[in-house]
């Protein structure tokens, strides 16, 4: 019922060209105007709105209500709160006359730049002391004593806003937090270059003190990773598009075919993107560089297999009607299931918790739907028009169409040795599909920068001597029944940095408690209550606010990764969760960029693994009932997971945890190894029901897309092979899982796939003599790799018979 349908729709597609282009340039401009104004459809919708729901009171102002103020919100971490560019200075000694006197010289310079807005450095630090004296920890004189300036570093030790927050456990690192000017940066050199370089020019003029400066920071690495980015894309893809097109010119023989094969992709895309816009969704990554990629390389397999079959009806003599006619008829209905199953597959991943991952998938159906939209009109018209002349240039004389016999020697070892394959495939997959399910989520701020990256290099140095640079804290708050004298808040800070303290990976927390035992004297916290008032203001409140029953326990964290954290902030967690248990009227909250990322990207990457599954499974169900027969349903799902699988367990043995790119790149991968296997399935099926054996049915479903297979294979390994030598973490292990899955899903769909056709999927015994009876008594139905050649003429002379018959219709349809 499909295939008829599917020959109906072909027919009139290759008869109404007009209507196909109406259709393809009805859907380029509904695109564009996604690109120049998304929101028109809306500004009318509204319009029409307003007309009909206007009525008494809907022009009434609505009250506001009024908003609850958080006292707490206002409340900063005073002087560490995150900053724009942080400027690591080493040197060996930091507590001398002439290393003070150049460090003020640098903070001094510095800030004189008209994109610095403030420099925030020891000098800026609160000073502890009995008396509330502003005095600066490192001595302002020039003639200072060494005993004075010992007498500094072991203050600078005793201050727990320095140590370890500002100056490194050896005291050899120093941190100074910069805040800028946004107006004042003109380009992106006034971040990354002109205030190290600035730094060393005034450090020029104390050669005796030998610092030396890197800079790190959200803004840094922010600015270093776009250019990264753009660098990498500008490069890689030029030089990745090239290859393909190179490969695809060595594979097809004629630019022509190319030319037309890539015009469905590069559509379907600008589609896609277009179509996206009107949704609005804005800083996805997925969708702005999963979702190109997706579909440009489901539109670019689709169409080699469309290309393949229409030169090969070129060949045989067809004309072009007739030829993108029976062309979509032969390929057409696996190009729909292709789309269909990946489609619903990635409509599976709308069901997730992330918003960024149910984007993800419906950007994904439009960019499938759409790419298999662009297969079946924008290439057909292109073989109508004179770009199609010519098109059967070079068929036969590819490099792979002169080598099938080869590969076809290797479904002839797999159909010899079909069980063993078959039980090896299952083994493999569910044994590589274990490892894969081991992996850690896990995702890093450093992951879009490479390596040696001055931002990464100075960020690995602070998580080195500091603990970590970006800080995360506990929120305390207390019910209203408290009073305002009673020590029971420090009480519960206290133990709240004890469980704090038994994480290895988190570094110096800070609380008002630390500001406090830092005071001269001893004794219990509750006679100690009162020294809080001989804090500077500005710190005590930063950490402790009693009358807006608030406080604010900070730490470090390094960038391991959430993988590595995940069992910290489980910890901490549990032990918070056991002090509410125990006193009910404190309430606390883990916060922090570190712990967004730990509960935000570990759900996005649990989601689209969790997702990824569903979809396999969506696919196995529709396969399933298209195909009929659960039996192949479940044999499509090896060869289509076990690529997958035996990416997954490599990386697994090689130490790699799973971050989002991974998921993505399996995503990808997934869409592609389908595409593949649906093809061959789906022409197996075809010559299974005109009565062909099992083993004859399988050598014909090769006959006819492994070609396709393989082109589409080379020309895919050789693009992402290119962009594995990317210095970006991310664009490199993208591209090495891409161009593992592919080339191995090639392997299971020439090896596995046959051998489980062979070994799960036979038809009863009756309908195998039957065929047997057609082919006649002593023809061999499996005579081999040499069958090949005759039965690709085969395949010619009956195409060629059909254009016969087409034009004795014609005829009789005339006469009549």
């Amino acid at each position: 019922m499909m295939q008829g349908l599917v020959n109906r729709l072909a027919r009139r597609a290759a008869n109404r060209p007009w209507a196909m282009m109406a259709l393809v340039i009805g859907v380029s401009v509904l695109s564009a105007a996604g690109y120049i104004a998304p929101d028109w459809w809306k500004t009318a919708w509204n319009g029409v709105a307003a007309v009909v729901q206007s009525g008494p009171g809907a022009d009434e102002a609505t009250a506001d209500e009024p908003q609850q103020v958080d006292p707490a919100r206002n409340i900063q971490v005073a002087g560490l709160q995150p900053a724009d560019v942080v400027l690591v200075v080493q040197a060996d000694d930091f507590f001398n006359a002439r290393a003070t006197q150049a460090l003020r010289a640098v903070a001094a310079g510095i800030e004189e730049l008209p994109q610095v807005d403030f420099v925030w450095w020891l000098d800026d630090v609160p000073s502890l002391n009995l008396f509330g004296l502003s005095q600066p920890v490192l001595p302002r004189t020039e003639h200072a004593s060494e005993h004075r300036f010992a007498a500094a570093r072991e203050a600078a030790r005793k201050h727990p806003m320095i140590y370890g927050q500002l100056l490194s456990d050896d005291l050899r690192t120093l941190l100074m937090m910069i805040d800028l000017n946004y107006y004042g940066v003109v380009d992106d050199s006034d971040v990354l270059e002109a205030i190290k370089q600035r730094a060393r020019e005034v450090a020029a003029a104390y050669p005796d003190v030998g610092l030396q400066f890197m800079q790190t920071g959200r803004v840094p690495a922010e600015m270093l990773a776009i250019e990264t980015h753009e660098k990498n894309q500008f490069f890689f893809q030029t030089i990745g598009y090239g290859m393909v097109l190179l490969m695809a010119l060595v594979l097809f023989r004629g630019l022509r075919a190319v030319v037309i094969v890539a015009l469905a992709p590069m559509v379907g895309v600008f589609w896609s993107i277009g179509f996206i816009e009107y949704l609005g969704y804005e800083n996805n990554p997925l969708i702005d560089v999963i979702v190109p990629i997706l579909v440009s390389l489901v539109g670019l397999t689709d169409g080699v297999h469309l290309m393949v079959q229409l030169r090969k009806l070129r060949a045989a003599g067809l004309e072009p009607v007739a030829a993108v006619e029976k062309s979509l008829s032969l390929v057409g209905l696996a190009c729909f299931l292709t789309s269909l199953t990946t489609a619903v597959g990635f409509g599976s991943l709308t069901l997730a918790d992330s918003r960024w991952v149910r984007e993800f998938g419906q950007a994904s159906v439009i960019g499938v739907v759409l790419s298999f939209l662009a297969v079946v009109t924008v290439i057909p018209l292109a073989c109508r028009s004179p770009l199609g002349a010519g098109l059967a240039v070079g068929v036969g004389r590819s490099l792979v169409d002169r080598r099938m016999d080869r590969v076809a020697v290797l479904v002839e070892w797999a159909l010899r040795h079909a069980r063993p394959l078959s039980w090896l495939a299952i083994a493999g997959f569910l044994v590589c599909a274990g490892l894969t399910a081991t992996m850690q989520p896990d995702q890093r701020n450093s992951d879009a920068l490479p390596d040696h990256a001055e931002p990464v290099v100075a960020l690995r140095h602070v998580d080195r001597a500091f603990g970590g640079l970006e800080l995360a804290r506990v929120n305390i708050a207390w019910d209203d029944g408290l009073p305002s004298d009673s020590a029971q808040p420090l009480e519960i800070i206290a133990r709240v940095e004890q469980i704090l303290a038994v994480q290895p990976l988190i570094g110096h927390p800070l609380s008002v408690r630390s500001f406090l035992d830092a005071l001269p004297g001893e004794g219990p916290l509750e006679e100690r209550l009162s020294l809080l008032e001989l804090l500077p203001p500005s710190l005590k409140r930063s950490y402790f606010a009693p009358e807006a029953h608030h406080a604010v326990v900070t730490f470090r964290v390094q960038d391991l990764g959430i993988a590595a954290y995940d069992p910290v902030f489980r910890q901490v967690q549990q032990g918070l969760e056991h002090l509410h248990a125990e006193h009910p009227q404190f309430h606390f909250a883990l916060t922090g960029p570190a712990v967004w990322r730990w509960e935000n990207l570990y759900q996005i990457v649990v989601d689209l693994a969790l997702s990824l599954c569903t979809a396999a499974g969506i696919i196995l169900v529709i396969l399933s009932i298209v195909f009929g027969s659960l039996r192949l349903g479940i044999i499509s799902v090896i060869p289509n997971m076990l690529p997958i699988a035996l990416t997954g367990a490599f990386l697994r043995l090689a130490g790699y945890n799973l971050e989002i790119v991974m998921v993505c790149s399996f995503t990808v991968c997934l869409g592609i190894a389908v595409d593949d296997t649906i093809h061959f399935l789906t022409r197996y099926l075809e010559e299974r029901q005109a009565g062909r054996p099992v083993e004859e049915a399988i050598r014909y479903g090769f006959t006819h897309v492994g070609a396709a297979l393989l082109m589409t294979t080379i020309v895919l390994v050789m693009g992402f092979g290119v962009v594995t030598f990317s210095d970006s973490h991310d664009h490199h292990l993208f591209a090495l899982m891409g161009a593992m899955t592919v080339s191995t899903a090639l392997v299971c769909d020439l090896v596995f796939l046959p051998a489980l056709l062979k070994q799960f999927a036979r038809r009863p015994a009756s309908m195998e003599s039957d065929a047997e009876a057609a082919t006649g008594p002593g023809e061999d139905a499996s005579s081999g790799a040499g069958t090949v050649a005759s039965q690709t003429a085969g395949d010619l002379q009956r195409a060629r018979g059909d254009r016969n018959d087409q034009g004795d219709d014609q005829q009789h349809g005339g006469g009549n």
